[in-house]
């Protein structure tokens, strides 16, 4: 763990990013898949692209890493196929795009190309019914089902009709609360061990910590004088929920 030193200069700058009219609504998207084992030697993948739908919108998320072995990935072992920041929103859809050629299967130890059913190239839709709260991290695991995916045809060749099952986690919780006076410019200090995060209230006192891993925390709040400094123990996030700290009263 590294301890976070703040230069009074960069203050401003280094906490900008923390306000809650910004990180409030986003959420940081990660989607990973896995394996369930199937009797192959290798099955490549070569996902072009994912889309996102929810109630905020449709996105779009460019997947930029190689064709990979799914096999490789089992017995609780996963890999990245996208991280990206979303609008926050309920989670209605995933579209699942394959690129037409890639795809592979080897068996016996020869490659045989996967073909897609036109019916399926526009993209594998799964239904996921989640909430993309503001702040929150969330990782969907796509479990991969090799032995049901892949379906030898009669003349010989292998055809690709995925089989997956999306699981929804958030993997981080938040933090948030008001100082009043607003007068007061506090800074907010959130501590665990070594590790520090810092933020500064809004115009409003209003103050938001996204992203935190889940634990239990010291928060300092550190006013401008002649406000009086305030330390609160034992502030616990847990994955998947805001934490509302309510409304901070600073005296003189």
């Amino acid at each position: 763990m590294k301890r976070l030193f703040i230069i009074p200069a960069l203050v401003a700058a280094l906490f900008s990013s923390c306000k809650s009219d910004k990180t409030s609504s986003v959420t940081r998207f990660n989607m990973t898949m896995t394996d369930s084992p199937g009797a192959y030697d290798a099955v490549i993948l070569s996902i072009k692209e994912v889309h996102v739908l929810s109630s905020a919108g449709e996105s779009t998320i460019a997947i930029g890493s190689q064709p990979f072995d799914i096999l490789k990935f089992r017995l609780g072992k996963d890999t990245l196929l996208a991280s990206q920041d979303l609008p926050s929103g309920r989670l209605q859809e995933i579209r699942l795009v394959l690129n037409e050629t890639g795809n592979r299967v080897k068996v016996g130890g020869i490659y045989y190309d996967l073909t897609t059913p036109s019916s399926q190239q526009s993209g594998l839709k799964l239904k996921v019914q989640d909430d993309l709260t503001g702040g929150i991290a969330y990782t969907l695991k796509l479990d991969f089902d090799v032995a049901k995916s892949i379906v030898l045809t009669g003349n010989g060749k292998y055809s690709l009709k995925p089989v997956i099952r999306a699981i929804p986690n958030a993997v981080s919780g938040a933090l948030t609360g008001m100082i009043m006076p607003t007068s007061s410019n506090a800074m907010i200090m959130a501590i665990a061990g070594l590790d520090t995060i810092g933020a500064i209230a809004d115009t409003t006192g209003k103050f938001f910590f996204p992203g935190m891993p889940a634990g239990s925390y010291k928060v300092n709040v550190v006013p401008q004088s002649p406000y009086m400094p305030k330390s609160i123990e034992s502030v616990v996030i847990v994955n998947g929920s805001v934490k509302d700290m309510g409304t901070i009263t600073l005296t003189q």
